[in-house]
């Protein structure tokens, strides 16, 4: 059944698929880029393509999401699926996904100050829009002419920052619900790794066992630098093309040293926790 690695975009999703990429898709817990391939993320367009359903109905689509997770989901194993969707019923009546496909959630959360900036640079715009589109844009993506590009061919329903994290927590009735903060993938690795491990065991009701070798390569071979130059030599297939320039925006850009307080606009900040405060109050950012 499925485990979703849910987030909003830039929130540490890509970090989180490769430490489970390196835990369950390798023998020596040594990470490349290789390895998150096995991690896929929904929706794929594609995958409706493949079933025959009409991509350019979007009503059409979102009525078949739980039908495409089921055409792929093995029952008996956990598969893991990266989305950036919130949860919620579409046309108020198509669920995102359900129980009866789910096995829980992972949702990955950032402080949105720095979410803003790190979003703004992946999407090669200013700060100002970024922080328009996070606290009003309710979609992304969607543009089927643009082959080469599954993230901007499939239409993704984020929903604005907030929205996205409330919508996730429903799973927490059902105990199938774990929130982790970017700040501590970054700051305590190990135990939080650990964390998620544990949990994705517990719902799958299966015993974990340390793997402590194994677990030090993945810590070793899974810090921002690693991946960043694991990037320059190898390339990303994640980052985007700068549509001005034609050229690659590093994925792995600044990570830990993306730090609010010395690059944030005072007024867009401002503006983030006027906005966001519920929330930011609730998980400890304000």
């Amino acid at each position: 059944m499925i485990v979703w690695l849910a987030s909003y975009p830039k929130s540490g999703n890509t970090l989180v698929r490769s430490l489970l990429a390196a835990y369950f898709f390798s023998k020596d817990g040594v990470f490349n880029f290789d390895l998150i391939k096995n991690i896929k993320q929904f929706p794929n367009i594609t995958l409706f393509e493949n079933m025959g359903i009409d991509i350019r109905n979007e009503k059409e689509v979102v009525k078949n999401y739980i039908k495409v997770q089921e055409s792929f989901n093995k029952k008996n194993s956990v598969q893991f699926l990266k989305t950036h969707s919130c949860l919620f019923n579409f046309y108020n009546k198509y669920p995102f996904t359900n129980l009866n496909t789910s096995l829980g959630v992972i949702y990955i959360v950032r402080d949105p100050r720095n979410v803003v900036t790190s979003f703004a640079k992946f999407s090669n715009c200013s700060t100002k829009e970024a922080i328009h589109l996070m606290i009003n844009q309710s979609h992304f993506g969607g543009n089927l002419a643009a082959e080469k590009h599954l993230s901007e061919r499939t239409k993704v329903w984020t929903g604005t920052w907030n929205n996205n994290y409330k919508s996730w927590k429903s799973f927490k009735s059902q105990q199938k619900y774990l929130l982790i903060k970017y700040e501590d993938l970054i700051n305590n690795a190990e135990a939080t790794l650990l964390k998620i491990l544990k949990f994705i065991f517990k719902i799958n009701k299966s015993k974990f066992i340390v793997e402590q070798d194994k677990l030090n390569n993945i810590l070793k071979t899974t810090t921002f630098d690693y991946m960043k130059n694991l990037e320059k030599q190898n390339g990303f297939i994640e980052s985007k093309v700068n549509k001005k320039t034609n050229e690659k925006i590093p994925f792995f850009n600044s990570g830990p040293k993306n730090d609010w307080r010395q690059i944030l606009d005072p007024k867009i900040k401002d503006t983030i926790e006027k906005t966001f405060e519920k929330e930011m109050l609730e998980l400890g950012y304000l």
